[in-house]
């Protein structure tokens, strides 16, 4: 939802995340592929800097990747996946009145060639920003949230620009949770950015994107997905300690690189506080380093963290037990693979308390489920993201634009699945604009009074 601030982002991609609202770089490494006519296959070199256009057989090389490489793609309808890249087709070509007549979804059967080269004849050679649609709808069709699409763009020299804004109280990936209850509110700023120097703080009410509300009746509105993502936005936002209103114009500009990194605090009685933002490359170890020293109780802060790498979740639970299941991948057909701690970690002896809430997405959930189903600790805040359909694979494409499938489904250690679901909490702590505002933390305010 809010602009990416690193361009090479692309380039290196949490294996199990959904997109991120939050203006760090994805860790990890993300497997590249390359297609061949229709196919697609392994390389292990980055994209060339330029590339073609998009074309018909851009289109056809994803086509081809969903049915031979996703999870489901063994059973899934080939007239489905043409329709849905008919309709996005049609309606880029509708948005520039560039309609053509005649152009309409041809008799389908099922059978995948035959269904393509149907499909190509009424498309013909195609526009290429059409065809980019095509594809977004395609994949889009999917309805999995870490299925997609994107652009790979070289690395700017300047680098990460955006308004500033990190955090939204609806943010949930690329998308507003539709189960955000009003209001929406901001919830974190980067220092020295536009909205920085504009005066925005956590806790502002954003009651209005471009003269669009924020909430219609009691939905959050999805429209604003769009409005965020533009250049300049003018945000109509309430100070929630003095109600006062006011319009603020937004253009994005320059960024402070942010370091990705896990910060702690000693608490009162032994306690640990550790804020973890992602589950990055060595984020495991800075956590168990954080708390080598604590003699009671560790309080590790997910809010906000959308996800990273399972291999880093399955090391920081090894801190807090040993021999135990944390998640399974499972394939369409066949025996899914269990996934443990790591036992090669010594075990911390700590009392765990895990904050949580709807921004905590894919590996965060890995973690916070196997806390839950393994009696590791205590869960405190909200339900996380459900965003967390498993690990997606990518694939290069001849105009240089990655396809992101998964090729498992992810379910919790009891084989539950938290995709669109969730992890529960244990205890219901949600933060609000009045609190961010005021400085006060409900969350770890209830987590320090369960000990």
């Amino acid at each position: 939802m809010i602009r990416a601030l690193c361009a090479a982002v692309l380039l290196t991609a949490v294996p199990l995340s959904a997109s991120l609202p939050a203006p760090a770089a994805r860790a990890g490494t993300m497997p590249m592929q390359a297609t061949t006519g229709g196919a697609c296959a392994r390389i292990t070199a980055p994209p060339p800097e330029s590339a073609p256009p998009t074309s018909v057989n851009t289109l056809r090389q994803a086509y081809e990747c969903v049915l031979d490489n996703y999870y489901s793609g063994p059973t899934l309808d080939s007239k489905v996946l043409l329709r849905d890249a008919l309709a996005a087709y049609t309606q880029e070509l509708m948005r520039r009145g560039a309609d053509r007549p005649g152009l309409r979804l041809p008799a389908l059967t099922g059978n995948r060639d035959a269904d393509w080269a149907a499909f190509a004849g009424v498309v013909g050679a195609g526009d290429p920003d059409a065809l980019r649609a095509a594809i977004t709808g395609m994949v889009a069709g999917l309805h999995d949230d870490h299925a997609r699409v994107d652009r790979i763009t070289p690395p700017s020299g300047d680098g990460p620009v955006g308004t500033g804004i990190a955090g939204l109280s609806a943010a949930q990936g690329p998308r507003l949770d539709p189960a955000a209850r009003p209001p929406l509110f901001v919830t974190r700023v980067l220092p020295g950015s536009p909205a920085d120097r504009a005066g925005l703080r956590p806790g502002d009410i954003v009651e209005k994107v471009d003269g669009i509300p924020a909430f219609i009746g009691d939905k959050v509105n999805q429209s604003l997905v769009d409005a965020f993502a533009s250049g300049t936005v003018r945000l109509t936002l309430k100070r929630p300690t003095t109600g006062r209103v006011r319009t603020v114009k937004l253009t994005e500009g320059p960024l402070e690189e942010q370091e990705r990194a896990v910060t702690s605090k000693a608490l009162p009685g032994g306690v640990t506080y550790v804020k973890v933002p992602g589950f990055f490359e060595g984020a495991a170890d800075q956590v168990i380093a954080a708390l080598k020293d604590t003699s009671t109780t560790a309080v590790i802060d997910l809010r906000g963290n959308g996800g990273g790498s399972p291999r880093e979740v399955t090391r920081l639970l090894g801190a807090f037990a040993h021999g135990k299941v944390t998640s399974y991948f499972c394939p369409l057909k066949g025996d899914c693979t269990a996934n443990r701690t790591d036992d090669s970690v010594p075990l911390l002896g700590l009392r765990l308390v895990v904050l949580t809430d709807r921004a905590c997405a894919s590996a965060c959930e890995d973690f916070s489920a196997a806390v839950k189903d393994n009696d590791l600790g205590t869960l405190v805040g909200t339900r996380t993201a459900g965003a967390v359909s498993g690990p997606a694979e990518a694939y290069l494409l001849d105009d240089n634009s990655v396809l992101l499938l998964p090729r498992v489904r992810h379910l919790g250690p009891a084989r539950e699945l938290i995709d669109t679901v969730g992890v529960p909490v244990d205890h219901y702590a949600p933060m609000t604009a009045l609190d961010l505002a005021k400085g006060r933390d409900p969350g770890l305010a209830k987590a320090l009074s369960l000990l």
